[in-house]
Order: structure tokens, then C-alpha cells, then sequence
């Protein structure tokens, strides 16, 4: 009975022995096959806004992030909307600035400066503007989601 039992001992130690090796085996052949990141092109922004003349020193007040792919998300307060607006421009921002807007403001000279910078859509974006006040700015923006943050 002793034979019997360390015959079935030893052959359970090689099957394991043998799952063992296997499983490394396995485990190392998944880990070499690539696997594809995703669906979508990246589309993954960094909004600023800052207070000073020129983007490079001005000093950043607010800064919100926005993905856009595969689904919306980040911290920007409407990041469906901003998505949507940004698809439907190209991302090509200029777009969204009203040129002629409504508002009354003052002729202050209070830069207020506006950045994107980041990926959309597989391709790299940096966008800068520069607004008088915040006033004009307010008004320049008014009826966006985007650059509203």
C-alpha cells in the first residue's frame, strides 16, 4: 500500500510539475502577442486659462482636462458637450471664438489668455488666443461649452 501511495504521490507532483510549466509556457506567449490599444485615435486635451500677455509666462488661473475617445470624460465641468463642439469644428478652435460679440465691455487692458494643447484625433493640437479683459472674453465665449470651463 506504501508503493501505491508514493506512486500516486510522484505521479501527481510531475502532472503538476507539467501544468506548472505549461501554464508558465502559456502565460509567456500571451505576454509576447500585442495587443491593440484601442478603437479610437487618442483625443485627449489640456485647457488653460491664465492671466498675462504672452502663454509661455502667463500665470495659469484654471486648467481642465477633456478625453474625448472612447468615451467623454476629465475634469472639464461639460466634457459631452466640449467633445461634441470640438468634433464638429475639426478642432480647429478659432471656430468657437465669436469675432463680433454683443457685449458691452471697456477697453482695459487686462489679458486673459486661452490654451488647448494635447492630441485629437491622433494628431497633435496647440492652440493659443489672447482676450483684452475678462469681460471680452466672457463675451467672446458666450454661448460655448469648450472653452467655457
Amino acid at each position: 500500500m506504501r508503493h501505491l501511495l508514493k506512486t500516486v504521490s510522484a505521479a501527481a507532483a510531475v502532472a503538476a510539475g507539467v501544468l506548472t510549466v505549461s501554464a508558465v509556457t502559456t502565460g509567456a506567449a500571451q505576454a509576447a502577442t500585442p495587443k491593440p490599444m484601442g478603437l479610437y485615435a487618442p483625443s485627449d486635451l489640456v485647457l488653460t486659462v491664465g492671466q498675462g500677455e504672452d502663454a509661455a509666462t502667463a500665470t495659469v488661473q484654471r486648467a481642465v482636462t477633456l478625453t474625448c475617445a472612447p468615451k467623454a470624460s476629465g475634469t472639464h465641468p461639460a466634457p459631452r458637450a466640449a467633445c461634441a463642439e470640438a468634433g464638429a469644428v475639426g478642432a480647429r478652435f478659432d471656430a468657437l471664438v465669436n469675432q463680433e460679440p454683443k457685449a458691452l465691455c471697456t477697453k482695459e487692458w487686462n489679458p486673459v489668455i486661452i490654451s488647448v494643447s494635447g492630441v485629437w484625433q491622433g494628431k497633435h493640437v496647440a492652440w493659443t488666443t489672447t482676450f483684452g479683459n475678462p469681460c471680452t472674453k466672457d463675451a467672446a465665449l458666450a454661448e460655448g461649452a469648450l472653452l467655457n470651463f
